[in-house]
């Protein structure tokens, strides 16, 4: 996302504070209520939740927070009307609930299931973060083989959008996952591989919680090896040569990403992190969970709200992070907490993403529409992320459908309704173009394609939506996302609200 400003934590101002924990993510009292109230109760009351943008406040009708598979299959059973499934309510658009609903909080449910070191799988909980992952294997020299860049998400959280990280030569997370197990409309519990039940498998992973409740997943684990950072400066122009060349098909690659700078949107940091046997720069195994952020904060506003913002960021703050290269653990490296973005407060702006992926070959052609529409609506960008991902073995919902780059935009916004009716404006002309040169849009932001712009980006929805009709015929599964396109029948009475 935003790597060099995330690294100043890092490197200029991360404070430990002993004795002082500092919660994950933004608490909300209907948290400390559970707590209060302790497992498996709920709490029942027209209450509101959000998600981390605080754009898409929802009232749903209960909340509850199970801590056992048996209780989940029971709330589920007991539970006629619409259920939604939430964990750290890191997407943007609502696609972890909808109004009315019953909404299953999973993040009591955390438990280590199994582990084996020597086959380097483990078994877990949906709804542990992947922090808490982490800290348990770390200690046996072992690492994630795909997760985002942030440790604060749930594992079944990246699992229902298929989430994708900064993992040379691979791509979606659906490529580690060796077995999950569902909790299905009915209440019954299936167990889904490629090779058993592939349909619910390929359907829940990036099915945004359509299907069930993905209770628990096998994780295919790799060692943890230390990783040196290099970096440099490159044209946009000569970018996907310089990957083809040095990047795509190296061994030694563990992670990369390329950070374009605004408003020119003309020239990349291209940053690796490459296996090393050097000595250590970083000697901690993971980033500290207990840090005080106020630094980026400050860096932040600078870049987001000063005249001169954006070129000190590419010209004075990148040369000074940038100035030696750290060797690291790859678990360091992968645990970055969301906190290091939070701003002060986000009642007037806030910070919101989204993503497009487009094929290898119209790379150069997305990259430079994209530069014209955000120079035209003047959105305040603070950083235009490249990754890229190999194809998706066959999720029914895939953003990868080949090998593509993606474009991930970080902007401040405006909460009035004027500011996002323009932010919805914009993004309708990125979706369009992304869908006209073969690529797609990343469902978990803001919603606001088409009908027919999201079955172009999603060709095989309709497959995804037969498989529903026969495993939740009721449609109790349901959010915001879900409610905007879900048909039952690709002839029938589209559920649409949207145009």
């Amino acid at each position: 996302m935003t790597r060099p400003l995330i690294k100043i934590a890092m490197r200029l101002s991360v404070v430990q504070k002993p004795g002082r924990r500092y919660p994950r993510s933004k608490p909300l009292p209907i948290l400390l209520s559970l707590l209060l109230l302790g497992p498996a109760q709920s709490v029942r009351a027209d209450t509101v939740i959000n998600d981390v943008t605080l754009l898409n406040p929802i009232h749903v009708r209960e909340i509850v927070a199970p801590t056992s598979m048996e209780e989940i299959a029971e709330t589920i059973r007991a539970h006629s009307g619409p259920i939604s499934i939430g964990g750290g309510r890191y997407s943007m658009g609502g696609q972890t609930a909808t109004d009315g609903a019953l909404q299953i909080d999973m993040r009591h449910f955390d438990q280590i299931i199994s582990f084996s070191k020597e086959n380097k799988l483990i078994t877990v909980q949906a709804g542990i973060t992947w922090r808490k992952l982490q800290e348990f294997i770390d200690p046996y020299d072992l690492s994630v083989e795909i997760m985002q860049s942030y440790d604060n998400f749930t594992v079944g959280g990246s699992l229902a959008v298929n989430a994708h990280g900064r993992y040379v030569g691979l791509g979606p997370i659906v490529l580690s996952v060796k077995s999950i197990r569902m909790v299905l409309a009915d209440g019954s519990v299936a167990m889904a591989s490629p090779e058993e039940n592939s349909d619910l498998f390929y359907g829940a992973i990036g099915g945004y919680g359509g299907l069930g409740v993905i209770a628990e997943a096998t994780l295919q684990l790799v060692d943890n090896v230390r990783v040196e950072e290099q970096s440099q400066l490159i044209p946009l122009s000569r970018y996907r040569a310089f990957f083809e060349k040095s990047i795509r098909d190296n061994d030694g690659v563990v992670f990369h990403n390329a950070d374009i700078f605004p408003p020119g949107y003309s020239t990349v940091r291209a940053t690796s992190y490459v296996k090393t046997d050097r000595a250590l720069t970083v000697t901690e195994r993971l980033r500290p969970t207990e840090a005080d952020y106020s630094s980026n904060r400050r860096v932040i506003e600078v870049v987001s709200e000063w005249p001169a913002g954006q070129w000190m960021r590419q010209h004075v703050v990148d040369p000074w992070l940038y100035r030696k290269s750290s060797v690291e653990w790859r678990n360091y490296e992968a645990s970055y907490d969301v906190r290091e973005l939070e701003p002060a407060s986000r009642k007037h702006s806030t910070f919101v993403l989204e993503e497009y992926f487009v094929p290898v070959d119209r790379f150069e052609e997305f990259a430079a529409h994209m530069a014209y529409v955000l120079r035209r609506h003047e959105v305040n960008v603070i950083n235009v992320s490249i990754r890229h991902s190999r194809a998706d073995p066959g999720t029914l919902l895939a953003w990868a459908r080949s090998e593509v780059f993606s474009f991930v935009i970080y902007y401040k916004q405006g909460t009035s309704e004027a500011a996002q009716q323009e932010v919805r404006s914009w993004t309708k002309e990125l979706i369009d173009h992304a869908v006209s040169v073969g690529g797609t849009y990343y469902l978990p932001y803001q919603i606001v394609a088409t009908r027919d712009k999201f079955h172009a980006a999603y060709p095989r929805a309709w497959q995804f939506f037969e498989l529903k009709e026969k495993v939740d015929p009721q449609n109790k599964f349901r959010n915001r996302l879900w409610d905007a396109y879900y048909e039952s029948h690709p002839t029938g009475q589209s559920r649409s609200s949207i145009p």
